[in-house]
């Protein structure tokens, strides 16, 4: 078995890939200065043995002796980016590099966790790999945006210049439990007011499309990537293929919390895309990977963890 670093080791995906890697006998050091992420994902896994939970600032240097890094570390969610948009950026680049860098010294691959927020607003539908996007580089999700498109940058230039065995990731939204309630992404946000009665919010006319893979799915075929023995000479699109619109989604959490919440509407943020769904061609041919959970099934795995969440 191995030894693995994940940054972002106590956020929403974090956690889970944690422990997914300690199931499989592997020891594990957390990296998370609980900026978005929290210790209640991870509290679970303190009286494991092989487990080691460290506070630290991923923009500061470090070195740990380790086989493989998973570089998770950053905000995902646009109300806690967009917070602190500047350090948001800096995580996603100098946290990188200096991922990057300690995969450097000890010739060990590195898994950077990307995102489909690099296609931006999408011109060309489904995304695949070789679409550069449409991304506004000034707008209030830039620092989000740009930050992980400079971040795949300094993978693959790592790659070219000093041969670190860098590998990208392109996940696209994804949901299940651990999710915070106020990280504003849209099934935490459905979830949690249908189960209050509350007014669900749907921002624009709820035509805007999105396709949603279960947690467990993602980091099946996170974890499938670093497995791989050949580097991937291009990022891979991890999500699944199956698009809904927001409406769709909406009613369908309605209904499968029997709740008597009503949708209203309000004006589409700036940049928010329009369409959002993966060409996952790549992933089934490289990695032989692909969606399993049916979005009912993971709802309801997603609705029975927010009933029973403190906060």
């Amino acid at each position: 078995m191995k030894k693995y670093l994940v940054t972002g080791g106590a956020g929403f995906l974090g956690s889970h890939l944690c422990e997914a890697l300690l199931s499989a006998g592997n020891t594990v050091i957390s990296l998370d200065n609980l900026f978005s992420g929290q210790t209640k994902n991870i509290a679970h896994l303190l009286q494991n043995q092989n487990f080691i939970s460290i506070n630290h600032d991923v923009t500061q240097e470090y070195l740990f002796e380790v086989d493989g890094i998973f570089n998770l570390a950053t905000p995902a969610s646009p109300i806690h980016y967009q917070r602190l948009p500047v350090e948001t950026f800096k995580t996603s680049v100098f946290g990188t590099m200096n991922a990057l860098e300690m995969a450097r010294r000890l010739k060990i691959p590195i898994l950077q966790a990307s995102t489909s927020e690099v296609y931006g607003d999408p011109q060309v539908h489904p995304q695949n790999e070789g679409y550069f996007g449409n991304v506004n580089p000034i707008g209030i999700r830039a620092c989000y945006d740009e930050g992980k498109r400079g971040a795949e940058t300094l993978c693959f230039d790592y790659a070219r210049q000093y041969q670190t065995d860098s590998r990208v990731v392109r996940i696209f939204n994804t949901y299940g439990p651990r999710m915070r309630r106020d990280d504003g992404r849209v099934i935490s946000n459905f979830v949690n007011q249908a189960l209050m009665g509350e007014d669900i919010t749907i921002y624009g006319n709820g035509n805007q499309t999105r396709s949603f893979c279960y947690v467990d799915d993602l980091i099946r075929g996170v974890i499938k990537v670093m497995q791989l023995n050949l580097r991937p000479e291009t990022p891979i699109n991890i999500g699944n293929p199956h698009e809904y619109s927001i409406a769709e989604i909406a009613n369908l959490i309605i209904a499968l919390t029997n709740s008597n919440s009503k949708v209203v509407y309000r004006d589409l943020p700036s940049d928010d895309p329009t369409r959002r769904r993966p060409d996952i061609s790549l992933a089934k041919n490289t990695i032989q990977w692909e969606p399993q959970v049916e979005i009912k099934e993971g709802l309801m795995k997603t609705i029975e963890y927010f009933e029973h969440a403190q906060s």
